[in-house]
Formats: structure tokens, C-alpha cells, sequence
């Protein structure tokens, strides 16, 4: 056997990660064109789902074809299209959709980002101030409102998928009120309330996200006796009057502002108040891709990171908290449980 037949898998390896975009653009062309809910439970051809969807049958065929060697949708012997347990996730209507999550990660403002990853890399810093001249949530909201508007869906989304695992394995006896800092619109939080019916809640974002919170905590909701929504920014204060503090996926901003954070409630919060952080681990568990890759996209948008376990607990314990346990959530997120000075 020759040394290029040898070597030909590694090769192939090597070209397919680098048209690894057609993947993710295969993707959000699936979720655009509303690929997911136009098959239905019986199999379809692509020329079904062409006139199905507005679209030219051949381009949907190749379409097709590369979403079928991801995983994502499935052909019959017969040349039809089938659903996988991949692409009912892409479905608007399914209870754990991933449609708006997969926007938000492909939107087209993405693509140049990437394209300057080495920049990033070589100056540990981002690279979106350069590219569109304000910081990365500033612009985001006032210049591209409908990219905004993907991600506070998108939020909605990942908030849906992960509450009920959160809310069943964080431990809240002997807490009265739990704050959820940068709640987004409270699915944590409503699923905490309803695992723990005599806790009291706090919904701390900005106004504007809380303008579109869970009807279950807005007045009429059946929370709504329950919970509080307070409006404000984790890095200027927080509510004082907490036992618990949880922090779900935000403390991925720069270094200084998550010391800020947790500084604030070492400063403001009661002696002893919990502290539970949920975050995703780039070097431990099963979803380390996933992870890795959101740990360079918050490098190369807002300067920040996915954390290792190392230099998650150092922050916690640097801003003067005490690690009481760490464990794992599902395969992709962890909770650390801290507590502040006694």
C-alpha cells in the first residue's frame, strides 16, 4: 500500500473539517426554509419539499443530500426524505426545538468573526469592536434589531432545554427566595418556583428582557405570587434580599466583569447565601465540541471564554466565595455550589 492510499482517510479528515461552514450554513438554510416542519411523518422527495418550501428542486436535492451526511434528515430506498431524531429538534412546534439556538449561532454577521480567529488568538482579545466599531451587546441591539430579537428567542430556547435538569438537581432546602441573576425570561426560575413551592423568586435582567418574562411570573401567571422582577445589570448591583444566587451561563463575559459580578454579591449578599453557577466545561464531559466552540465564539465577540474546571472554581474563590460541591448537570453543563463569607 502506498503512503498517499495510506494516508488518503487523513487527508479526506483534513478537507472536511475545513468545509466544516457548509455543515453549519447547511443548517440555518434548513431552519430558514422551514425544511423540518414541511416533512411531515410521511416520506417525502425532495421535489415534495421543494414545492413545499418555494425552492428550486435540484438546489434543495443537494440540499438535502449534505443534511442526510450529517445526520440530519434521512433517505429511504426510494429516494424519499425521511425525519431523524436530529431534524424533529429543527421542528418549530417540537416542546425541545432548537431552531432559534441554531439562528442565533449561524447568523450572518458570524461568518466574518471566524474569518479572523487568528487575530483573537494572537491578542487574547476580540475582534467585533474592530469589525463594527461598539461592543458586541450594544451593537447587537441597536444596530441589528432582528438579530436581537433571534437571540432572546434563542435564549427562550436553551433556557427550555436545560431548566427542568437545572431546577431538579439544584438544592434549595432551607432557601426562602432565590434571585436568578441574568434569568433572561425566567424558565429557570419558573421551573425552580415549581419544584419548590414555598421559595420565593427573583427575576434580575434588563427591562427590556424582562418585558417579555414567562407569563407564569407576570401578573395574572400562575407564579406571579411568587416572584418579583427586577430589573438591572449583575455588574453595577443586585438585589440584597436573596438566600440564593444562580448564575446560569453568564459568567462566559471577560475575566473583570465575571470578578465584578461575583464580587457584588460577595458584597451584597446576606452571610452564607448560596451561590450556584451553571456553566459549561471545555475540558470535561461529553460535550466538549459544543463547548470548545462557543469558548472561541465568546473570544472572538465579547473577549471572553468557556471555562476549565480549574479556572472556574479560581474565579469563584478569588471573588471570595467557598466551593461547598461540584457536579454535573446533564453532558454538557456542570453546577458549582459556593457559598459567601459567613
Amino acid at each position: 500500500m502506498s503512503s498517499e492510499t495510506s494516508a488518503e482517510p487523513q487527508v479526506l479528515g483534513v478537507l472536511e473539517r475545513a468545509l466544516s461552514t457548509s455543515c453549519a450554513a447547511s443548517l440555518r438554510a434548513a431552519v430558514k426554509l422551514g425544511l423540518a416542519d414541511a416533512l411531515g411523518d410521511t416520506p417525502a422527495t425532495a421535489g415534495d419539499l421543494a414545492a413545499a418550501v418555494d425552492a428550486d428542486p435540484d438546489a434543495l436535492r443537494r440540499l438535502l443530500r449534505s443534511l442526510t451526511c450529517h445526520q440530519v434528515f434521512a433517505e429511504d430506498t426510494q429516494g424519499r426524505f425521511v425525519h431523524t431524531d436530529i431534524s424533529r429538534l429543527l421542528r418549530s412546534d417540537a416542546a425541545d426545538s432548537l431552531g432559534h439556538l441554531v439562528l442565533w449561532m449561524t447568523e450572518p454577521w458570524t461568518w466574518q468573526l471566524w474569518g479572523r480567529l487568528d487575530e483573537s488568538v494572537r491578542t487574547g482579545k476580540d475582534v467585533f469592536v474592530d469589525l463594527y466599531g461598539r461592543e458586541f451587546f450594544d451593537h447587537v441591539h441597536t444596530a441589528w434589531p432582528q438579530s436581537a430579537a433571534v437571540f432572546d428567542l434563542a435564549m427562550t430556547q436553551a433556557s427550555r432545554q436545560s431548566a427542568t435538569a437545572v431546577a431538579g438537581a439544584l438544592p434549595l432546602s432551607g432557601v426562602r427566595t432565590v434571585a436568578d441573576i441574568g434569568g433572561g425570561q425566567g424558565f429557570l426560575l419558573a421551573s425552580l418556583l415549581e419544584h419548590h413551592p414555598g421559595v420565593q423568586g427573583i427575576l434580575f435582567d434588563r427591562p427590556d428582557v424582562l418585558a417579555g418574562a414567562d407569563a407564569r411570573l407576570r401578573e395574572g401567571g400562575a407564579l406571579a405570587g411568587r416572584a418579583r422582577l427586577v430589573p438591572g445589570d449583575c455588574r453595577v448591583q443586585l438585589p440584597a434580599d436573596a438566600d440564593a444566587y444562580v448564575f446560569k451561563n453568564i459568567l462566559g463575559m471577560n475575566d473583570q466583569d465575571a470578578h465584578t459580578v461575583l464580587g457584588n454579591v460577595v458584597k451584597t449578599a446576606r452571610p452564607a447565601a448560596r451561590v450556584i453557577i451553571v456553566e459549561n466545561l471545555v475540558d470535561d464531559g461529553p460535550g466538549q465540541k459544543f463547548s470548545t466552540g462557543m469558548d472561541l465564539r465568546m473570544l472572538l465577540t465579547v473577549g471572553g471564554r468557556k471555562h476549565t474546571r480549574h479556572s472556574l472554581l479560581a474565579l469563584v474563590e478569588q471573588a471570595g466565595l467557598t466551593v461547598q460541591d461540584v457536579q454535573p448537570v446533564n453532558s454538557y453543563q456542570h453546577m458549582i455550589e459556593a457559598t459567601t463569607p459567613v
